[in-house]
């Protein structure tokens, strides 16, 4: 099953209350948006959760392409955790990787899957990641 998903994470305050949504596409274009809240959270770990939540709703082994605004999501389930499972969760300063729990989860749901991660630029008008960023701000009030 081919999908196309769009995420994105909010908080008012850092920490703070925190909301996350999803813009999922099926094969055939029909579209479903998952959104959830916390009460004392991140922006990371919101813009991470939005991710996970959507791919527990996909079936493994499917082929999806997944747009963030975060380079912080991109770059760490692309680059960054390779490193940090090598060095025993540890980031380049030998401290202790962050949100190190959401990492875990979104890795083992990327490795169930066939998932190529694509940045795309937040408020740049693009209408599906404008809905995410929606979704997630909505899930906050």
């Amino acid at each position: 099953m081919k999908y196309v998903i769009y995420t994105d994470g909010a908080c008012l305050g850092n920490p703070g209350p925190g909301g996350w949504g999803a813009v999922i596409f099926d094969k055939n274009k029909n579209q479903k948006n998952i959104s959830g809240k916390e009460k004392n959270t991140t922006n990371n770990r919101m813009e991470l959760k939005a991710p996970i939540m959507a791919l527990k709703k996909i079936k493994s082994n499917s082929e999806i392409i997944i747009y963030t605004d975060s380079t912080y999501v991109k770059n760490g389930i692309t680059e960054w955790i390779k490193k940090w499972e090598k060095n025993g969760w540890r980031n380049a300063s030998k401290k202790p990787v962050k949100n190190k729990d959401l990492w875990i989860l979104l890795d083992n749901l990327n490795r169930k899957n066939k998932i190529t991660w694509r940045w795309v630029k937040g408020h740049s008008g693009n209408k599906y990641n404008n809905l995410a960023d929606e979704l997630a701000s909505d899930a906050i009030r």
